[in-house]
């Protein structure tokens, strides 16, 4: 006996095309995150000579990401982490508030696959003539269409890739690099790798990427709850659904369960039928292909598409809009029951989504503070402990530190080194004869500079366990300073 196969092969959907308030929206959101994610490296921001002066970079080789006025340094990456964490708490708050408004309207996956549909659409028609031309034998009209559509779809997906690297370099240097054949390979590469998979990911694959790859789906119904507006079909009004429609959309339905029940009752079977005429429109505009007259499911990513289609198929049949809408679960008794659903900002507001606010807006609000409290200029200070300490001719302790200044500005800078302790302790820099304690360090960049300090024979530091100290800098020009601790190691008795 043969082993029954466990996969079963993709069903191409081909969504029709709809118009309508949502579709709007989803059209303005392509082009707002299409333009920003094309446009962005090539903004330029000056910042003075010697320094880039693209607005966002992410400068690898000097280990720097610059953000218009704002530049990141490595050891503030928490700066990263924090937006890393307001981006998982605006997921979490967006999705409890709307369901997967993040999916059907800002995901990566879905911009560029409504791109590819949208390429699609134009070469090869509407719904019907895709479906037709799928299920034609290959021809050289069908050959010429795919080859057309492939091609437009390679160029979007080579312009992806290409946008991508962009971010990391000088994007006219990196561009005219790649044309000329000098680039890295690793831009190549990546280009190609991010080529590719847009080209599978968008092109072929669509809503298998949503079902079977992102986790998201399976992690939703943990940030849902019965008062999460998300997109549904309201039965209790469109059952029993029926091809047949009223005359007179003024009659109001009885909602007679079934035909036995209406004729028992004595009703008019057309009049008793819901809302629903079963047109299945809300099902040709689904990209995931769903039914959402089924209830709630996984694949569904809440686009709306199917609220336009509906909302136009009740506007022809003359009946109201909302069969199919954003609504919450908890408003399903009000509403068989004849009530108006609850205010829209009654099921936004409640513990869950102030909880999330609250603490995305913590978040926020610490790293802004954080990012305007930054000194420009910084050191760090590290004990050199191998020796722990020298003992010179004349018996005094010298202890040997290494201190990394870090000059934020965009000019050269001439900072002042100096200490503060319990006790008289000389400071001394390597490389310097004549013992000045001035450093200069160039603009935007940081330098390391070996420091001496030593205790006299008879200074109580000499032969103290340890004692606290404090190294200074000071920006000659400016006046700013910093600071940071550390300890003097003397010669136990």
């Amino acid at each position: 006996m043969s082993t029954p196969s466990l996969y079963a092969p993709r069903e191409p959907i081909f969504p029709r095309r709809v118009s309508g308030t949502f579709r709007r929206l989803k059209w303005w959101i392509l082009a707002l995150t299409l333009g920003i994610y094309y446009i962005t490296p090539w903004l330029r921001w000056d910042r003075g000579p010697g320094m880039p002066d693209q607005a966002v970079l992410v400068d690898l080789a000097n280990r720097r990401f610059y953000f218009f006025w704002i530049e990141i340094w490595p050891h503030e990456f928490y700066f990263v982490a924090g937006l890393l964490i307001m981006a998982g708490l605006g997921l979490f708050l967006f999705t409890s508030a709307l369901g997967r408004v993040w999916c059907g309207y800002t995901c990566p996956q879905t911009v560029w696959t409504d791109l590819f549909i949208l390429v699609e659409r134009w070469i090869e028609g509407d719904r019907n003539a895709r479906v037709r031309l799928h299920n034609a034998k290959w021809s050289a009209h069908k050959a010429w269409l795919r080859s057309v559509k492939w091609t437009v779809w390679l160029a979007i997906a080579l312009a992806t890739g290409g946008a991508w690297v962009f971010y990391f370099t000088d994007a006219p240097a990196l561009l005219g690099n790649l044309l000329n054949g000098t680039a890295h390979p690793a831009a190549y590469i990546t280009i190609a790798i991010l080529t590719a998979t847009t080209f599978v990911f968008g092109g072929f694959m669509r809503e298998q990427v949503c079902i079977y790859m992102c986790p998201w789906p399976r992690i939703q119904s943990a940030m849902m709850d019965p008062d999460t507006l998300t997109v549904a079909y309201r039965d209790w009004r469109g059952e029993p659904r029926g091809k047949g429609k009223r005359t007179d959309p003024n009659v109001p339905n009885t909602h007679v369960p079934d035909l036995a029940q209406a004729l028992h009752a004595g009703t008019d079977p057309v009049a008793t039928k819901g809302d629903c005429i079963d047109c299945m429109a809300c099902v040709n505009v689904c990209p995931m292909g769903i039914d959402i007259r089924d209830g709630q499911q996984m694949e569904c990513i809440t686009c709306a598409l199917c609220i336009d289609a509906c909302d136009d198929v009740m506007d022809r049949i003359g009946k109201p809009r909302g069969l199919i809408d954003y609504m919450a679960l908890t408003d399903e008794p009000r509403e068989r029951a004849g009530l108006p659903p609850r205010p829209i900002w009654q099921h936004i507001l409640r513990p869950r989504t102030i909880i999330y606010t609250l603490l995305w807006s913590a978040i926020g609000v610490g790293l802004v503070y954080a990012l305007f409290i930054r000194s420009p200029i910084e050191l760090t200070v590290s004990p050199v402990r191998n020796p722990t300490y020298v003992v010179q001719s004349d018996g005094a302790i010298r202890n040997i530190y290494d201190v990394r200044l870090r000059n934020k500005s965009l000019s050269e800078a001439e900072f002042r080194l100096s200490l503060t302790a319990d006790t008289v302790l000389r400071i001394d820099l390597e490389g310097n004869a004549d013992r000045d304690v001035i450093v200069t360090v160039p603009a935007d960049t940081s330098l390391t500079q070996r420091v001496y300090v030593t205790a006299r024979a008879s200074d109580p530091a000499a032969t103290a366990h340890d004692t606290a100290l404090r190294f200074w800098v000071e920006d000659a020009s400016t006046g700013d300073r910093a600071s940071q601790a550390t300890t003097f190691n003397g010669r136990v008795q």
